[in-house]
């Protein structure tokens, strides 16, 4: 006896509640994960490593906050076998209580004056578990607003994510901006750990509002008509392996954002060019004030124009403006590091960032979405979150190498070029046809063959 089928189209106002809890959600988990970067780049150096050496106690903190990055792909391959079984929602949740829990440990964690050597090592233990956190909450926040959303809307809706990983990326700016002007010793001393802290109250109201959320009529029907895959991975690297090379290639865009988040952070406020803490954070807040409008209007001209062209402004965009910005930052000027900043990352790094989520999901199937989006970009947003650690090494002894950092970024911004040129356009397939040629093509393959 067949069970029927559920209807696709999503209860009254769960699209715009599923894109606000998506932003919501977003934006408090990726408030944890950016007060790391910002703790990385100014305090950590100091607190868990040797002070004495500067340049390598540096190098080290920044390449703690790659260790998440790392971290990423391992989590992926759980919780995206996980989210295509059991659902959207509860992974969404999940992945929120375990970033709250172990961003609060961090703020508890004794300094390496304290421990010594063991300092820095629960610092990476905590890390590690951010990362697998970060792994399931934008796939899965994804997959969610993606199958909730009007089929003609898929871009506008599915932004939402990016611009709530924006709005996390602002408040924990906002957050650092009055910690950053602290007396030196206040700072090293307690100050870093009050945001860290404040995570918990993050997690509790991410908690309230996502419980709330129904699960998507297309996993929904799904499960109830074909059932899920045992093992999604097999069904995902068997159908769907090409899409998830290119979005492994096109996750690599992110290198922009952890350049830009973390080296040029620790660049502008360093000897050699001596601006502020609060002037380099203000940068970052008021790019990502201008994102917040940015990310929904480019994504709404994907709906329109297409998901690749869209991408392809801002990967190639991406590529040329980095060069301009460092440049900034290497002559001091401040008021060329605002232009530049709020346009490179404001702008036009948005255009990227906004479609990607809709770009990478219409990729594949409800039965493997999760998963195939989780692993993607996990492993991309791998070898990008260790971008930063390259361009500390790429920078020189004196850590002031800019042009061969914006060269460096450049290059990692081709193979995100390359994978937009040869995707398919999506943005007109109805939602429950997504990801079903290559499906269509193995049944068919398989037919044959018996």
């Amino acid at each position: 006896m067949s069970v029927p089928a559920v209807p696709l189209d999503a209860p009254p106002g769960q699209p715009r509640k599923a894109a606000m809890a998506a932003w919501i959600g977003s934006a408090l988990e990726y408030y944890d994960f950016f007060i790391y970067g910002s703790a990385a780049a100014l305090i950590f150096p100091k607190v868990f490593f040797d002070a004495s050496d500067p340049a390598t106690a540096t190098l080290l903190s920044l390449a703690t906050f790659g260790v998440a990055y790392a971290a990423r792909p391992v989590g992926a391959l759980f919780l995206g076998h996980f989210g295509d079984r059991v659902g959207r929602k509860k992974i969404m949740v999940f992945t929120l209580i375990l970033m709250g829990l172990s961003t609060f440990l961090i703020g508890c964690l004794p300094t390496r004056a304290q421990v010594g050597g063991l300092a820095p090592v629960l610092l990476v233990l905590c890390r590690v578990l951010q990362g697998i956190s970060a792994a399931g909450e934008q796939a899965s926040a994804n997959s969610m607003t993606l199958e909730h959303a009007p089929p003609h809307r898929r871009g506008f809706f599915t932004s939402f994510t990016l611009s709530g990983t924006q709005g996390g990326q602002l408040l924990a700016t906002l957050v650092f901006l009055p910690v950053a002007a602290l007396p030196e010793d206040q700072l090293l001393s307690w100050g870093w750990r009050v945001p860290f802290w404040a995570s918990v109250a993050v997690a509790v109201v991410g908690y309230v509002i996502r419980r709330t959320l129904q699960e998507t009529p297309a996993f929904t029907q799904q499960a109830a008509s074909e059932g899920v895959p045992d093992l999604p991975l097999l069904v995902l690297l068997r159908e769907h392996w090409a899409d998830v090379l290119r979005v492994v290639a096109g996750a690599l865009i992110a290198s922009v954002s952890t350049i830009f988040t973390v080296w040029a952070l620790a660049y502008g406020t360093s000897d050699s060019v001596g601006l502020s803490r609060t002037q380099m954070l203000w940068v970052g807040a008021l790019a990502n004030i201008v994102a917040l409008g940015a990310i929904p209007a480019w994504a709404t001209l994907s709906d329109r124009i297409g998901r690749r062209p869209v991408f392809l402004i801002g990967a190639a965009g991406s590529a040329v403006l980095m060069f301009a910005y460092l440049w900034a930052i290497s002559t001091g000027s401040y008021p060329l590091v605002l232009l530049f900043g709020i346009l490179a990352f404001g702008v036009v790094y948005s255009a990227a960032n906004g479609v990607w989520p809709s770009f990478y999901g219409e990729m594949f199937s409800t039965r493997v979405r999760l998963s195939g989006m989780a692993i993607g970009t996990q492993i991309g947003f791998a070898v990008a979150g260790f971008a930063v650690t390259f361009a500390a090494r790429i920078a020189g002894p004196g850590g002031d190498d800019w042009s061969s950092v914006a060269l460096f970024t450049a290059a990692l911004c081709i193979p995100p070029v390359l994978a937009a040129v040869t995707a398919r356009e999506t943005h007109t397939v109805p939602t429950e046809d997504l990801g079903e040629r290559s499906h269509q093509d193995a049944a068919k393959r398989e037919a044959v063959s018996a």
